[in-house]
């Protein structure tokens, strides 16, 4: 490692031999706090989208997906921009700055919300700066790799990224609570939201879904300036591209698709695959519920809110990822991304068979087979959760210490596409032919891991 001057940066800092616990938890804490929030302001569209009709807003189906995909590329071409960061900036700058830059996207989506005459391109501005939230996992996570050692690096990786995640529920869930009220008082006015499915009318403030990040990201970014310290990993661009010439990278790459971009794209589309599929988004089912002839078809048919729903897959899927890191570490994460595998593809044969409600069978199919939709999205969430822990364990098993941290920084930029995949596929191919080609990507996923990672003898057990 070269020596870098000033207080901000560790001197003789040899996790393997000479680890100073308390910086590196410290460490943890604070950019753990941080990445939080940028997962919140990432999938802060995921939150508003489907609502954007009901607010009066004149956007299609095809743009409400495209407005959730948008967040997706910007984040996965941002992370690659982020991963190679942590080198060059240290932990201490980059945290800080980038939580201040999520101040952007916040204010921009709380000022725009509040008049219909926003435009479409305005949004989809928006989306895309929303995207800076998720470019942040690619500097962070690297970031943190450094002050751990191998034993523990699927405990504290699995720690930051899982409670990381927890932000993609926490917008979810809090989004529906704080638009119910004027927080803010002079700081916004209120919008009249429109539900299709029920007809009613209520009183919203939507400002309130981005300016109650605000003061906790201005916390964030004074407690990264004052608090942290920067590891003296150096290393340039060019000197960082060397992971590319490794086999591994691009085979462990695969396999956080399969983990990672199943949970971030699910968890962009989750809201809006619920109200298109068993909500107001149907129109077979909002025709039904309009027409008085044909109302009897589904009479008791409960009309699911997308916003009561949105946050528990994301929120099982963070769980899985915390909850089996310190098993990573115990067992390897080789045989736990197999086990992943064949628990995603169960999981996505399962919900395969609720993929296309018939409002002619009546309203105890349509029950029936939301909540049978239900259960095989929070399955798969639960295994892409287990996924994202154990293949972060592999990467610095697999990889030494500096390409670790690159290689976990690219596989996460890949994977971050994953809401903007899963957006234009579910666009354009519809939900059960997109889920056939997750299928598909999960079979060579599993007899990859199988074969170089988990069997016995195998040439990268780890």
């Amino acid at each position: 490692m070269a020596t870098r001057t000033g207080k901000e940066w560790l001197h003789d800092w040899q996790p393997e031999t000479s680890w100073q616990s308390s910086v590196a938890w410290r460490t943890l804490v604070i950019t753990t706090f941080n990445l939080t929030l940028a997962f919140a302001t990432w999938f802060l569209a995921s939150a508003i989208a489907p609502k954007l009709q009901g607010l009066g807003f004149q956007l299609s189906k095809d743009q409400l997906y495209w407005l959730t995909a948008m967040p997706g590329l910007a984040g996965g071409t941002l992370r690659l921009v982020w991963m190679f960061l942590p080198p060059m900036m240290g932990t201490r700058r980059m945290v800080t700055l980038t939580s201040l830059l999520l101040l952007i996207p916040l204010l921009g989506w709380a000022i725009a919300i509040q008049s219909t005459s926003t435009t479409y391109t305005t949004f989809m501005i928006l989306a895309f700066l929303s995207g800076i939230g998720g470019g942040a996992f690619s500097g962070f996570m690297p970031s943190t790799s450094y002050f751990f050692p191998r034993r523990l690096s699927g405990t504290a990786l699995g720690l930051q990224a899982g409670i990381g995640n927890f932000g993609v529920s926490l917008v979810q869930f809090v989004t529906p609570w704080v638009v119910g009220f004027s927080m803010l008082g002079a700081l916004g006015v209120s919008q009249k939201f429109h539900n299709p499915a029920t007809g009613l009318d209520s009183v919203q403030w939507y400002q309130n879904a981005a300016y109650v990040y605000v003061p906790f990201v201005i916390v964030g970014a004074i407690l990264a300036w004052t608090m942290l310290k920067s590891v003296p990993v150096t290393a340039n661009v060019k000197q960082q591209m060397d992971i590319f010439s490794n086999t591994d990278t691009w085979l462990m790459t695969a396999l956080y698709i399969m983990t990672f971009g199943t949970f971030s794209g699910l968890s962009a589309q989750f809201g809006l695959m619920i109200k298109n599929l068993y909500g107001a988004g149907n129109a077979a089912i909002v025709e039904t519920l309009t027409d008085g002839s044909t109302h009897a078809l589904i009479a008791g048919y409960s009309v699911p809110d997308a916003a009561k729903y949105a946050f528990i897959g994301p929120l099982v899927g963070a769980g899985a990822r915390v909850l089996f890191a310190p098993l990573t570490d115990r067992m390897g994460g080789g045989i736990w991304t197999f086990i992943s595998g064949l628990g995603i593809l169960g999981s996505i044969f399962y919900t395969m068979r609720f993929l296309s409600p018939d409002v002619t069978q009546g309203a105890t199919a349509l029950n029936d087979g939301f909540h049978g939709f239900l259960y095989g999205m929070v399955a798969l969430f639960f295994f892409s959760g287990v996924g994202n822990a154990s293949t972060f364990k592999q990467m610095p098993m697999i990889f030494e210490r500096r390409q670790a941290g690159g290689v976990i920084g690219w596989t996460s930029a890949i994977a971050a596409y994953g809401p903007f995949f899963f957006g234009v596929g579910l666009a354009t191919f519809g939900a059960l032919t997109f889920f056939w080609i997750g299928a598909l990507w999960a079979v060579a996923c599993i007899a990859i891991t199988w074969i170089r990672y988990a069997r016995p003898g195998a040439i990268r057990r780890s």
